[in-house]
């Protein structure tokens, strides 16, 4: 009988999730269990043998959280305030300090949540191919639709092979509009979209861009045309400009974000692949290193499958 009423209740639950942008608990940790054991796990690996910390504890621990892709000067400085505490502490202290400073980290990154202005919102999507950028625009469109919104996406990748056409798809199976001129300079597309969104009275207007790092300099060149084109036609409406990052890439993210951040004004990140990731760490480092909260996770296939990012439920399910 217990086992019914626990079926009936996870059933309700997973449809409440598919409703919008939040995620349960339970999901969330189901999500980051590769991190979770990529940190948490070795932590008590660590720890299980030791009667005190000492400091070639402290060195394993500073060696796994590098590991962990939470990155070298995170991982210094955590382990660092833990070495000052030392005395003051025994090995079964050590998984509550991590997440109390894990949990500091996120915090002082800024908000995960993502708040809509009255009227429209522009966001600004970034980030190298393959990080899943269009996949990405598809189901924040397909979610906001969802929600009632009147949804317009601007193709403004206009020099990579085929990737007006993917869009498009995209903007087609989340029931959103398109504008598309492909070969045109990237800033008009951006341009005539805009005036699109305000003359027809859109309330969210995504803008994807090209991902091109190999053409650095000229690539950051282009998304400053953009930026310089929505500060002027749109300054009260950009909501979000937000770099997507593949969570496989570790390290890398946080190389990417650092190169993107000066071009765009980024104010947030979006993980994608965290669900089949071990480097979920990276969330971490960006928060410490860059300022910038993750805001939104994709965690599978479905067009559902984009989801808040949650810093508590992210810290809680690391330790738990």
């Amino acid at each position: 009988m217990f086992e019914f009423f626990k079926k009936k209740e996870e059933n309700a639950e997973n449809k409440e999730e598919k409703k919008g942008f939040s995620l349960s608990f339970s999901m969330f940790k189901n999500i980051i269990s590769k991190t979770q054991n990529a940190i948490s796990e070795s932590v008590s690996e660590i720890v299980s043998s030791k009667q005190k910390i000492d400091d070639d504890m402290l060195d394993e621990m500073e060696e796994t959280l590098i590991k962990a892709d939470i990155g070298l000067d995170t991982a210094v400085s955590v382990v660092d305030k833990l070495r000052e505490r030392q005395n003051k502490l025994t090995p079964d202290d050590i998984k509550p300090f991590l997440k109390n400073e894990f949990n500091t980290i996120l915090k002082e990154a800024g908000e995960c949540k993502i708040h809509l202005k009255d009227g429209l919102n522009i966001f600004l999507i970034t980030g190298v191919n393959g990080a899943g950028k269009t996949t990405l625009i598809g189901k924040l469109a397909y979610q906001y639709k969802n929600e009632g919104k009147r949804v317009l996406i601007a193709a403004a990748d206009t020099f990579r092979a085929a990737a007006e056409e993917q869009l498009e798809i995209w903007s087609n199976r989340a029931g959103a509009d398109i504008v598309r001129k492909d070969g045109a300079d990237p800033a008009s597309v951006v341009f005539d979209a805009i005036k699109k969104a305000q003359a027809e009275n859109y309330d969210i207007l995504l803008i994807d861009t090209a991902g091109r790092l190999q053409n650095k300099f000229n690539l950051m060149e282009e998304l400053k045309k953009i930026v310089r084109v929505i500060k002027k036609e749109a300054p009260e409406q950009i909501t979000e400009s937000l770099l997507v990052i593949d969570a496989n890439t570790g390290q890398n993210g946080l190389k990417q974000a650092e190169v993107f951040k000066d071009a765009t004004d980024l104010s947030s990140i979006a993980i994608t692949k965290l669900d089949g990731s071990a480097k979920g760490g990276i969330i971490i480092a960006i928060a410490k290193e860059m300022k910038l909260p993750v805001k939104l996770i994709g965690v599978g296939e479905k067009m559902t499958d984009l989801k808040e990012f949650n810093s508590d439920y992210f810290t809680d399910a690391l330790f738990d």
